[in-house]
């Protein structure tokens, strides 16, 4: 398990770093690049905006990787040898998941693709929806899809569309939280390690399928975010799209891809049914996020799509925060709702879940103060003041 862990985070985190410093250096000359905007955007000088490109490759090549080595030792190709103790009972059901994990990448590089032409020449917004879902609906058809304990054709209706719908969403979510230097990678990178523990350590039988892809996800951010942390390179809409899109189907893959266990009460991997509220409980963040944006710019009567400074790190950093400091504000809150998702897996029925989700109802109530409430004369809370530009140029 421990090397398995390893060795899955290690290859994803070594590519991405490589890749990125290669990007660093590629991305300009393609044309890659994001000028500062005062209007909208919070960094002061031309950024390259590859990153996304490289946390693509480094998450790819892995589990392509994966996929070509398992295939080689079914097939006698490959000793089986080469494969960790753990995982060689697992080849055999890792080759009934292949077509998924194929259709599931392939998506994510159509996305991933849609979101560099997007980045380099600029994309209508509808055009790109329609693409999210068309990729969104081509992963449910491959199987990947929610569990809602509902009968027959009905159930099953309601669970395709509501999984193409939740990958949607989460994949503009993640593609709105890109705003400042680490704040897309980190909040991901933290929820995909939060994601990792449940399939490997809090099910009955680690689900290494989609372990790996969590893992390989996570180490893929980190290894960008040493270069994304200073601003020497954005994600771009080619990666924070790709992020969302993988997060999402993790999601529905690991939390909801079986079927209920039949018994009263039953449900998923035997636990209760709370379990289904784990990924809005990972996920709250970067939803609460993209929820009050959409608000804000429908009350103003602007385009839901329309780029602003109506984010939740730019609200901390109205109100005193620094943009580092709204950053880590915005990772610790994920960590929190994030372990109040693990925590679901620990508790027995809804009692218990309805104790973890008001955890997070709580840190979104508190977030939710330091963003909206003002002195009395409308100046912004007394204790946050503002500080001199001092963390270098941030990613828009």
């Amino acid at each position: 398990m421990t090397s398995f862990v390893l060795l899955t985070f290690a290859a994803a985190f070594l590519l991405s770093a490589a890749a990125t410093a290669l990007m660093r250096r590629l991305a300009p000359r393609w044309g890659l690049v994001d000028a500062p905007d005062a209007a909208r955007k919070v960094h002061t000088s031309p950024t390259p905006l590859g990153g996304g490109v490289a946390v693509w490759f480094a998450v790819i090549a892995p589990l392509l990787g994966g996929v070509a080595a398992a295939a080689a030792i079914r097939s006698g190709w490959a000793p089986e040898s080469i494969a960790p103790d753990a995982l060689r009972p697992h080849l055999t059901g890792a080759g009934a998941k292949m077509p998924t994990l194929l259709t599931v990448l392939g998506a994510g590089t159509v996305l991933a693709a849609v979101g560099l032409w997007d980045d380099r020449r600029g994309l209508p917004w509808g055009w790109r929806l329609l693409v999210q879902f068309g990729c969104a609906a081509a992963v449910v058809a491959a199987g990947v899809r929610f569990s809602l304990f509902l009968p027959d054709l009905p159930g099953r209706i309601a669970a395709a569309g509501l999984t193409a719908l939740w990958l949607v969403v989460l994949t503009n979510a993640f593609n709105f939280l890109d705003n400042m230097n680490g704040l897309c990678s980190g909040t991901a990178a933290i929820a995909a390690g939060v994601l990792a523990a449940i399939m490997l350590f809090s099910l009955p039988r680690p689900h290494w399928f989609v372990g790996a892809m969590t893992l390989t996800l996570c180490g893929a951010l980190v290894g960008f975010l040493f270069h994304n942390w200073r601003g020497r390179i954005f994600l771009g809409d080619a990666g924070s799209t790709f992020v969302g899109f993988m997060l999402a189907v993790c999601c529905a893959l690991g939390t909801f891809y079986e079927a209920p266990v039949e018994g009263a009460g039953a449900g998923i991997h035997g636990f209760g049914n709370h379990v289904i509220l784990a990924p809005l409980c990972v996920l709250a963040v970067p939803l609460y996020d993209f929820a009050t944006v959409i608000t804000i710019r429908l009350r103003d009567g602007a385009s839901p799509f329309r780029p602003d400074r109506n984010h939740f790190s730019h609200r901390l950093n109205d109100r005193g925060l620094s943009k580092r400091g709204a950053v880590k504000t915005v990772w610790l809150c994920t960590l929190v709702t994030g372990l109040a998702g693990l925590l679901l897996y620990r508790v027995d029925g809804w009692i218990g879940a309805g104790l973890a989700v008001a955890i997070v109802a709580g840190v979104l109530g508190i977030v939710a103060v330091l963003e909206f409430s003002t002195g009395r004369d409308g100046a912004v809370m007394p204790g946050l003041v503002p500080r001199p530009p001092s963390d270098g140029p941030s990613s828009s």
